[in-house]
């Protein structure tokens, strides 16, 4: 059962985002349950890991997430949106269940590899089909509203970890990660059409002739290409190297504030609600303004938790971090949504992604020269705001489109006339 794609109304402009945001809700949860459930598994039965132990699986699983990114990325402008995403979601939920009942550490640490494939594949699926079926009037909020996917998604692991983690151990919360295997899987099994570009450019003789990665550098994006992606960088860096040394950050300033969840929840909530705010206004502005704006939100907020504010005030400055963090990544990811045709969008995204991962692997390490061995606090904090700085810095100087070659001005104004017809209906 799968409805019809001829045409871009109907149940496919409702029905494909609420697919794609569950599917990144999941992929959140699977991305964000190893750090909630670290503090069950250093150091405690049945494995008792050490930290560097456990620090390499962590490691493992990003460099899986950027293979995937970059593998499943390109894979769907060849084979289709529709079979990554359902192979995606496949693969990273099974190995989620895998990893529940892993019988030994070194099992264990592979499906985390394996989990990693599948959630770097899902990503730039889920945001290509999101933008392509989105109302063009609604295309930047609908895909806010998407890709607030994952941060909600850290919210359920962070729960779960916290309802379950000390009275029944980290393989329940696991399980949890492998619920759309019975529910998610089936429903966008039954329901999700292929993508309408994908359709259209089967058998055209440009997809014949040249690669979608080829593609990124023509008709002269290469400069833009490569400025997206060491913006990419530049974001995952400054996310994860603070989603993972924030906790430690605020025990060398001597802040009695919770636990570690606690922050993750928080930065959470910060990028939720900075993306929807974020996304509506893009409507407006474009993406590319709101990026801007959350790389300097980021480079304050940061740079201001290092004097040492009252309570209140460092738990809002960690909300606008999340947003300057998290939000930021989903604005970019919106800009390139934007950026690049639909034919090779998934391509253009998934190497973002994938390529922006090195960021994600170096964050920790980053972070450890300034935070380990109680370093100074305002030390940490501007160190984490460099990396959002140039990273800002960096995207003033890019183009908000390619520039206007005839593909491109076509493309434009189809673009444009579609959302002139939807605002006037």
């Amino acid at each position: 059962m799968n409805f019809s794609t001829s045409s871009p109304g109907g149940r496919g402009r409702v029905l494909v985002p609420v697919l794609c945001w569950a599917a990144l809700l999941s992929d959140g949860y699977d991305l964000f349950v190893y750090g909630a459930t670290l503090p069950a598994l250093i150091g405690h039965a049945p494995w008792f890991i050490t930290a560097g132990a456990a620090g390499t699986v962590g490691s493992a699983a990003l460099v899986g997430v950027l293979v995937g990114s970059l593998t499943a990325g390109t894979l769907t402008d060849i084979l289709g949106r529709r079979r990554l995403f359902l192979a995606c979601l496949t693969l990273f939920s099974t190995a989620t269940l895998v990893t529940a009942i892993a019988p030994t550490f070194e099992i264990f640490a592979a499906t985390r590899l394996v989990a990693g494939l599948g959630i770097g594949g899902l990503m730039p699926t889920a945001i290509a089909m999101a933008a392509e079926f989105a109302s063009p009037a609604y295309r930047s909020r609908i895909l806010g509203m998407v890709l607030t996917g994952p941060a909600f998604g850290g919210v359920l692991a962070s729960t779960a970890s916290l309802v379950l983690l000390e009275e029944f151990g980290f393989r329940p919360v696991y399980a949890l990660g492998a619920v759309p295997l019975i529910t998610l899987l089936p429903l966008a099994f039954a329901f999700l059409p292929e993508s309408r570009a994908f359709v259209a450019e089967r058998s055209s003789e440009e997809r014949a002739s040249k690669s979608p990665v080829a593609k990124l550098f023509g008709d002269g994006m290469g400069r833009a290409t490569v400025g997206i992606w060491f913006v990419a960088i530049c974001s995952m860096l400054t996310m994860f190297g603070v989603t993972t040394w924030l906790p430690q950050i605020m025990r060398n300033a001597g802040y009695p504030i919770g636990s570690a969840v606690t922050f993750l929840l928080v930065y959470s909530a910060g990028a939720i609600v900075g993306t929807l705010l974020a996304s509506v206004l893009a409507e407006r502005f474009g993406p590319k303004p709101l990026v801007l704006t959350g790389f300097s939100t980021a480079a304050v907020s940061l740079a201001l938790m290092g004097t040492h504010p009252p309570t209140a005030v460092l738990m809002l400055l960690v909300a606008l971090a999340g947003f300057g963090g998290l939000g930021t990544q989903n604005m970019l990811n919106d800009h390139i949504a934007t950026f690049y045709p639909a034919r090779f969008r998934a391509t253009g995204l998934g190497w973002a992604l994938g390529i922006g991962r090195a960021g994600a692997i170096a964050g920790p390490t980053y972070g450890a020269f300034f935070v380990a061995g109680g370093g100074a606090v305002i030390v940490s904090s501007l160190a984490f705001a460099v990396p959002a700085l140039i990273g800002g810095v960096v995207m003033a100087t890019l183009p908000r489109r390619p520039r206007a070659t005839p593909a491109a001005a076509n493309n434009h104004f189809e673009a444009t006339t579609a959302r002139s017809t939807e605002v006037s209906r």
